[in-house]
């Protein structure tokens, strides 16, 4: 049997500086970050869907949210740990798997860019790497 998969990305605008960086990062600096959600699954409903494009868009928004206009530093999750764009990406599967069941075992992997040509990915599950399509 095959696995379907599903992606949309949503931007948002934030500053940040990266802790314990040496070089211009580690100044107060902004992005117009772009961050993709990807989901894999096996059945659909019975609408012939995995999961409502939607849904998926709602519940990414609801955490994107978190971190639109702001400074990154500054939140609580951030506190003692640097804004890179990989933490953010582990920052938001964690956020979207722990809030949304529906979301929790087909997430695959979120990207997080910092400019077009910069992508940071996190795979929440280390079986994921090894899952092909």
């Amino acid at each position: 049997m095959g696995i379907f998969e599903l992606s949309t990305d949503l931007t948002f605008s934030a500053a940040h500086r990266l802790l314990n960086y040496e070089g211009s990062c580690s100044r107060l600096h902004g992005h117009n970050w772009k961050v993709e959600l990807t989901l894999r699954g096996k059945d659909l409903d019975r609408s012939g869907i995995l999961i409502d494009f939607r849904r998926i868009r709602a519940c990414l928004s609801e955490v994107i949210a978190e971190l639109d206009h702001q400074y990154l530093n500054e939140l609580p999750a951030f506190a003692d740990l640097s804004p890179s764009a990989e933490n953010l990406a582990r920052w938001i599967s964690d956020e979207l798997r722990g809030r949304f069941t529906e979301l929790k075992n087909a997430l695959y992997c979120v990207r997080v860019w910092e400019n077009e040509r910069s992508v940071a990915s996190y795979y929440p599950d280390e079986t994921s790497l090894t899952k092909v399509c």
